[in-house]
């Protein structure tokens, strides 16, 4: 078998380990994930469709990627792919994905769709369908973790170890509201990424606490308020003037106001003025 070429798919893959014994294969393990891998990558969703991809290639293509006999079988794909070690290959994808991808450098944060779907198909009477939790590039589609949600975990738990080893830096993290976790957050902001959850009326009080803090807060001096309800009924509070400083225009003079006309400035309340008895002035 040729060397493959640095930072090829081929040189990538040879990393995964095989587990088959090494007794009685027909295929060597890297051209069957190449042919999976590229089948894949044309539409092909299937054992089936991914056999039927590689018997449909030039044989100098399938010699090329290693392959000595005729085209794998789709039992023979079926048979590798519930032994393989799925994190490793998504390890050998994602590093040969990478370099692809532009890297996150100044403007605004490129966005991460992190989502859970179950795998049409996979439900059987002895067991529940696979769920799946996935981070994906939204530019490019392109998966960067994936990993099966137990049936003793759930998506925000799963969503932990999904984010950790991962790149976050000048990416925000996006997710539905049942990521609204201070765990989660936390863990991204230490990554040096950002978030972005939606809340749904299913948790109230989060959604009420961020709707409050979205609010303006009413202040008096900052504007007059239409009226408010007191002890003596509907009362308007003053505005404050923009220049908070006193002026001439509008105002009444002293004359006209009850008990200030005669003081003069300076004089203290009831300074001056004639005592006045019980009966009167």
């Amino acid at each position: 078998m040729e060397e493959a070429v640095a930072g090829s798919l081929l040189a990538h893959l040879a990393r995964v380990p095989d587990p088959r014994d090494a007794k009685g294969q027909r295929h060597p393990l890297r051209p069957l994930l190449a042919i999976a891998s590229a089948a894949i990558l044309c539409g092909a969703r299937s054992f089936a469709a991914i056999a039927q991809w590689g018997r449909c290639q030039d044989l100098g293509l399938l010699h090329r990627l290693g392959l000595k006999r005729s085209p794998p079988s789709a039992g023979a794909f079926r048979y590798l792919f519930e032994r393989l070690d799925p994190a490793a290959l998504e390890a050998a994808l994602r590093d040969w994905v990478s370099p692809l991808l532009p890297a996150p450098a100044g403007g605004p944060p490129q966005p991460l769709a992190m989502d859970g779907k179950s795998l049409r198909g996979s439900r059987c009477a002895l067991r529940p369908a696979v769920h799946l939790l996935s981070v994906l590039d939204q530019a490019t589609g392109c998966v960067f973790s994936q990993a099966a949600v137990g049936d003793k975990t759930n998506e925000p738990k799963a969503a932990l170890a999904l984010l950790e080893g991962l790149v976050l830096e000048g990416r925000v993290v996006t997710g539905d509201a049942i990521f609204c976790q201070k765990e989660l957050a936390g863990q991204i902001r230490r990554q040096g990424g950002h978030y972005l959850f939606q809340v749904k009326e299913n948790q109230p009080t989060l959604l009420r606490d961020v709707e409050a803090a979205f609010e303006a807060a009413f202040s008096p001096l900052r504007g007059a308020k239409a009226a408010v309800r007191g002890r003596r009924g509907a009362q308007r509070l003053q505005a404050r003037r923009a220049g908070g400083a006193a002026h001439a225009v509008g105002d009444d003079p002293a004359e006209r106001l009850p008990g200030l006309a005669g003081r003069g400035p300076g004089v203290q309340a009831g300074a001056g003025l004639p005592l006045q008895g019980p009966g009167g002035a």
